[in-house]
């Protein structure tokens, strides 16, 4: 009872100065149905996160650092940069490392010095440079008898085609692969296309909104490389801060920094990156009986490589503490039908996690946006739930169903300026830290 009413007496201290400096606090929440109804310990967070600092760390990660690879070098500067801002807010911060697959990456320089990245066939000529006018080729059923030095473009090659293979015994330079989808279907990715049998060339697989502008205005001349990165390390970057009255138990906040080739990555999961981040600055100093772990994972669009090496190396005990995992992936879309705020447990059940976000959407009056749970997997929280561990993945989706995501999911095009809405970003904060927020004050 002692510690119960020191604990409330300190949330209710630190709501009164939320209050104090911004009386906005009880005013309407953005794109809520209702005034908000709010909690003492409501006051504290919903008062103090803002999108805005979030945005500033997006805009490193995607604006200025770009894709960010898993293990390779550009992860490297995303987890540097992680590390720095959590060990200014003083936080403990540990770089768990583990190993993960090799790489088959390459650019795309275009005569006016922008580069794109894409994906490389491992099948291909890797560690080269080539430089050529581009023919497209479209499907290559009708391939000229002499390609040579054509950087040659093939879109939506059936399968069983030998367009690639006979284009490098024609003497292309190098093979672009794309594939164009068309709606409702979301635009496609890069890759590293898979071939049947080696070529002597480089071949790299591009995006479609790069095969929609080399075909829109084709360049004189495209210089293409292709690298093999290997023996590589990923790491998780993990900040604790200790239960102010020396609980137990753990909450844990996390997102995934990671991309896939040729993204930058802003929605998909830079968006939850920072809002790990900025509850990390609001949550920092707030009364808790438990732990806040903030954990940003390593690799995870190469199968939840870092959740599920964390969460290998749990000891039983250690797994026993964890009271539940907030797991935010894509959580700002600007996309306008994916108006729909999802809660993912992996068996589609309720639990821990789920019901503290259920209970602050309706003290926020933000209940109408969410839905769920339903069952989702594909994301950071699957390894903690094979686990036995309370954990869910938080995430913007269209109205259908969590299915339906923004078709810039995974391309170049997912930047801040085509595909983050702060409005959205802000509601994740809020809903996200004022329920892990009381999680962590429950004693139990």
């Amino acid at each position: 009872m002692r510690r119960r009413s020191v604990l409330t007496g300190a949330v209710a201290a630190a709501g009164a100065v939320t209050l104090g400096l911004n009386p906005a606090a009880r005013a309407q929440r953005p794109g809520a149905s209702q005034a908000p109804d709010l909690l003492l310990g409501d006051f504290p967070v919903v008062g103090r996160v803002r999108a805005r600092r979030a945005m500033e760390h997006l805009r490193v990660l995607s604006d200025r650092i770009g894709q960010r690879i898993g293990g390779t070098e550009s992860e490297h500067r995303a987890r540097d940069y992680l590390a720095g801002v959590l060990r200014d807010l003083r936080y403990r911060v540990e770089l768990q490392p583990f190993t993960v697959p090799d790489k088959y990456l390459s650019s795309l320089a275009l005569p006016d010095r922008s580069t794109w990245h894409a994906g490389a066939s491992r099948f291909g000529a890797l560690g080269v440079t080539a430089s050529g006018p581009v023919l497209d080729a479209d499907t290559g059923a009708v391939l000229p008898a002499d390609v040579t030095g054509k950087i040659v473009l093939l879109v939506n090659v059936p399968s069983g085609s030998t367009a690639v293979y006979d284009a490098a015994a024609r003497g292309a330079a190098a093979i672009l692969i794309g594939r164009v989808s068309t709606p409702p279907a979301g635009k496609t990715s890069a890759f590293s296309p898979t071939l049947t049998a080696e070529v002597a060339v480089p071949v790299l697989g591009i995006a479609q909104v790069h095969v929609e502008r080399l075909r829109a205005a084709p360049p004189a001349s495209l210089t293409v490389s292709t690298t093999h990165h290997a023996s590589l390390t990923s790491y998780n970057v993990i900040a604790e801060r200790p239960a102010t009255f020396g609980g137990r138990g753990v909450v844990m906040v996390t997102a995934h920094y990671d991309s896939v080739p040729g993204s930058p990555g802003a929605n998909d999961d830079g968006s939850g990156t920072v809002l790990t981040l900025e509850l990390a600055r609001v949550l920092r100093y707030l009364p808790t009986h438990k732990a806040l772990r903030f954990v940003l994972w390593g690799s995870e669009e190469q199968g939840l490589l870092g959740s599920r090496h964390y969460v290998s190396r749990l000891t039983d005990p250690d797994a026993a503490r964890i009271a539940g995992v907030f797991q935010n992936d894509m959580v700002a879309t600007s996309h306008g039908p994916a108006g729909a705020y999802w809660l993912l447990s992996v068996d589609g059940g309720d639990n821990a996690t789920t019901r503290e976000v259920a209970a602050a959407a309706g003290r926020l009056g933000y209940d109408p946006r969410v839905h769920g749970p339903v069952a989702r997997g594909s994301s950071d929280h699957v390894p903690f739930h094979e686990r036995k561990i309370a954990a869910a993945n938080f995430s913007w989706r269209g109205e259908g169903g969590p299915h339906q995501l923004e078709p810039l999911y995974h391309t170049p095009e997912d930047t801040i300026a085509g595909n983050v809405s702060a409005e959205r970003l802000q509601v994740s904060l809020e809903l996200i830290g004022a329920a892990a927020y009381r999680l962590a004050c429950a004693r139990s």
